[in-house]
């Protein structure tokens, strides 16, 4: 029970700081627009959602690993959502859109002290 709510509460502090970011911050979603923020050396950190296609997770692992920037693979929540495959859901909805979203890249984390949090899963 305990390592539950321990990982609800991850979820919710990494939720509550990616809303900051949206708030206050400067961001790109999607696949093309993160590959071309990690080309220009102006991503500071990759969010991955886990059901992204694996051939597109490792080629925005390998640019990030060249660019020496953090990669965080989003599992999502599974108190919002039951089935396996609706991380990207959750991580749209986590970032306030309407939309999934299978990757994002944080330029400028605004007010919200997300990259010290997440340093990545390398």
């Amino acid at each position: 029970m305990v390592a539950s709510k321990k990982t609800k509460k991850t979820h919710e502090s990494i939720n509550n700081r990616l809303a900051l970011v949206m708030k206050s911050g400067k961001y790109t979603l999607g696949y093309k627009t993160v590959l071309k923020s990690l080309r220009s050396s102006k991503g500071k950190l990759i969010i991955i959602s886990n059901n992204c296609p694996p051939l597109r997770k490792s080629e925005i692992e390998y640019y990030a690993m060249l660019c020496k920037v953090g990669v965080h693979h989003y599992n999502g929540s599974k108190f919002f959502s039951p089935a396996a495959l609706q991380n990207n859901n959750d991580l749209g909805t986590a970032c306030g859109k309407y939309f999934r979203v299978s990757c994002l890249s944080i330029v400028d984390p605004g007010d919200s002290d997300i990259i010290k949090s997440l340093p990545g899963d390398h």
